[in-house]
């Protein structure tokens, strides 16, 4: 479970701990500006755990790197005796309009979300495939963790829309690729309270005085635990929305209105015909804060 150390990450482990899951449990514990590294939220999230009986062990590799996260899959396999289940969740922000995003910031945030879901996912990966290939029964889960912005784009957050974006084709295109050694990947979009929100959101965000907190970071969790368990095996290569009590089926790029003129088009007369399928395909969503 990687990025656990607080947030949906520390829910997801927890519940996965209440349903008798092992649990490893990773965040290397920086500042939201990426500043720091403190491995006592891991560790607490550990304690917790093991309060409820269950086991847990933490590891503070850096997702994004790609041998840290080949010792972090090993140890799981070492600790537990395998691998299970691989929910990938870690992520940072860096909000800024798109005409003033640095290099660093447009880096950063890709290497955390994209390249630290595909690099915890190749190792984990290349352990199942062995074990599917040595004859062991393999049924693995990995969920992914996207956003509405990655679905829809969101207005001063495209580094993060892009990255988050990329995480959907890497669960789709992963999930056709592993699905002959038994491996099931999907993803969650999921909206909830977390330190890369409440600050952002600050309205949307805000704990009711009573009643159902729709937006809770536990509300996501039981999907999470079910698309790690048995009882999904037929589910793969899908995104699902996760806000309160609503679970929604995301779809996505679909092929829609066609027109072949059985030759090569003249730029004349290729615009009328771009707007007739135009007008005959859905209109796309608006992008979150436009």
């Amino acid at each position: 479970m990687t990025g656990a150390g607080r947030g949906l990450g520390r829910a997801h482990a927890l519940e996965f701990a209440r349903q008798g899951a092992k649990v490893v449990v990773n965040d290397i514990g920086v500042g939201l500006d990426g500043s720091g590294g403190d491995d006592q939220p891991a560790q607490q999230v550990a304690a917790e755990i093991e309060a409820l009986g269950g086991e847990a062990a933490v590891h503070g590799a850096d997702v994004a790197d790609w041998e840290q996260a080949r010792e972090l899959v090993a140890f799981a396999v070492d600790r537990f005796g395998g691998l299970d289940v691989l929910v990938n969740n870690a992520g940072v922000v860096r909000d800024r309009m798109f005409v003033n995003v640095t290099e660093a910031e447009w880096d950063q945030v890709i290497r955390v979300h994209l390249k630290g879901h595909a690099a915890t996912l190749r190792h984990a990966a290349q352990y199942w495939r062995d074990q599917a290939k040595a004859g062991a029964p393999v049924q693995p889960r990995v969920v992914n963790t996207t956003s509405g912005a990655g679905l829809l784009g969101s207005i001063g957050q495209t580094n993060y829309a892009a990255a988050k974006a990329g995480i959907v084709a890497l669960t789709v295109n992963t999930a056709a690729e592993l699905a002959r050694y038994g491996v099931t990947v999907n993803a969650i979009a999921p909206s909830a309270r977390t330190r890369m929100t409440e600050d952002v959101f600050v309205d949307l965000m805000a704990e009711p005085a009573d009643g159902f907190d729709g937006m809770a970071a536990e509300n996501v969790s039981p999907l999470v635990v079910w698309l790690g368990s048995e009882a999904s095996a037929d589910v793969t290569g899908r995104v699902f929305e996760v806000r309160g009590g609503a679970v929604t089926v995301a779809t996505g790029w679909q092929r829609g209105p066609s027109r072949d003129a059985g030759r090569r088009w003249e730029p004349a007369e290729i615009g009328p015909v771009v707007r007739e399928l135009l007008a005959q395909a859905p209109a796309p969503e608006p992008v979150y804060g436009s």
